[in-house]
């Protein structure tokens, strides 16, 4: 935990501090927007583990100007939400207005809008393994853009394609509940064509400010033996190479494009669209070996055994209470190693989610990975790495997808009966910080 005696360094001016959510996971009123491939999802019996669903969530579409107080009164420079393209269908566009509302009262606030145009909540008539579903996408973007461009100035297009395609389109473990393994890559493919379309739409309304918000996090092999060398290679191409060299380098690693539907070579022109930053998620490194013949178990998901790869514990580092390890040194090195890889073609970083489940207010454990995460982070900057922001997820707890309500991940708690906010000691430690480095 930071002391008086070792604060965390000064990051450079004009750092950008903020917090992230998504509309799913926050707003409720699930009657005042068209159905969401989620809403599908968690109506059928055994999707969710506490057999919640969304449809009220935190009530954020009712009570965003109390949110936004919080946010105000914790000091951030930015918040990172997501627009809901269900709710911007709805009534012939009328869902458009709640954002109208929202980003007014950040505005007033003295505090950054920052849209995600898309993060998982795709309306139930639309399919990612249609290529269509990519130039749709472009659509709804212009139609924000034009709404709300004169106030926001960051945008970012998509929240970690490489989840949507490996938990809702491969596994089935989130919506859509497609199980297709590596039949699943076309929807990789068509989100990242949803991306450049994206970019180029942005740019049309005028936007300057663009990026994505990939995940991403070193992968370590489970021994220098060749099969655990050769697994974690594979496992490093599919969930990190795979949806940054795309974007950043205009091609495929390893030969993934002949897998991909369409005209890849003209696709891969505009999926790698230049931006202006590029949004990382980073959670926590991943250990990986050799397929070991049977399902495993781990981190709330079930690893299928015909993958090529093992997903295993990574021994002698804490976890949260979602199981997750616990390595903030990870993120120097994936942000370095992303730097070695990618020279300049990477554009200045942005840290667009990093956070970590845990119960109680009086959250030390949460202070301490933050405290950690934030330090190694430091430590990128004096090693090269351009980075120009952090986001910490989440703002408040919310429902987390097919976990439901039973893990906490907020700066400020929510009591789901009630929906009363209680700031949590992380929420002061965060403001706090925040102070001090202006």
């Amino acid at each position: 935990m930071a002391t008086d005696e070792h604060p965390i360094p000064q990051f450079p001016a004009g750092f950008l501090w903020g917090v992230s959510t998504s509309a799913h996971q926050i707003e409720g009123a699930a009657d005042e927007r068209e159905r969401s491939v989620w809403d599908t999802f968690t109506a059928e019996p055994g999707r969710v583990k506490d057999g919640s669903t969304a449809a009220v969530a935190c009530d954020h579409y009712h009570r965003y100007r109390e949110d936004v107080s919080l946010l105000a009164g914790l000091g951030v420079d930015a918040y990172r939400f997501s627009v809901s393209w269900p709710r911007v269908l709805f009534d012939n566009g009328k869902g458009l207005d709640f954002y109208d509302r929202l980003v007014d009262e950040l505005v007033a606030a003295g505090v950054r809008p920052v849209p995600t145009l898309f993060h998982w909540d795709l309306p139930v008539t639309l399919d990612w393994l249609e290529r269509d579903t990519a130039s749709r996408f472009a659509e709804y973007v212009s139609r924000v853009a034009d709404r709300l461009g004169d106030r926001v100035k960051k945008w970012i297009t998509l929240n970690e394609p490489a989840e949507h395609t490996l938990f809702g389109h491969a596994l089935g473990a989130h919506a859509p509940g497609k199980q297709l393994m590596f039949d699943a890559l076309p929807a990789a493919h068509h989100q990242l064509l949803g991306h450049g379309l994206a970019v180029q739409a942005l740019r049309a309304s005028g936007a300057t400010d663009i990026g994505i918000a990939n995940s991403h996090g070193p992968t370590r092999p489970a021994s220098q033996d060749q099969p655990d060398v050769e697994a974690a290679d594979f496992y490093d191409l599919l969930l990190n190479r795979l949806f940054a060299e795309p974007v950043l380098l205009g091609e495929y690693p390893s030969g993934l494009g002949d897998l991909m539907p369409g005209d890849v070579a003209a696709d891969l022109k505009v999926i790698s669209e230049p931006l202006d930053f590029y949004g990382v998620n980073y959670y926590a490194p991943t250990r990986v070996g050799a397929p070991q013949g049977e399902d495993i178990e781990f981190g709330g998901l079930t690893i299928p055994a015909e993958l090529p790869f093992s997903v295993q514990e990574i021994e002698g580092v804490p976890v949260t209470d979602f199981g997750w390890p616990v390595v903030p040194e990870g993120l120097t090195e994936l942000l370095t190693g992303m730097r070695e890889r990618y020279g300049d073609r990477l554009p200045p970083v942005v840290i667009t989610e990093n956070g970590c489940s845990y119960e109680g207010v009086d959250d030390q454990d949460r202070i301490a990975y933050l405290d950690g995460h934030v330090r190694a982070l430091h430590r990128a900057v004096e090693a090269g790495v351009d980075v120009r922001g952090y986001f910490v997820w989440s703002l408040m707890d919310n429902f987390e997808w097919a976990e439901g309500y039973a893990r906490r991940f907020g700066l400020v708690h929510v009591d789901f009966e009630t929906l009363a906010r209680t700031p949590k000691a992380s929420y002061a430690w965060y403001r706090n910080l925040l102070r001090a480095q202006r």
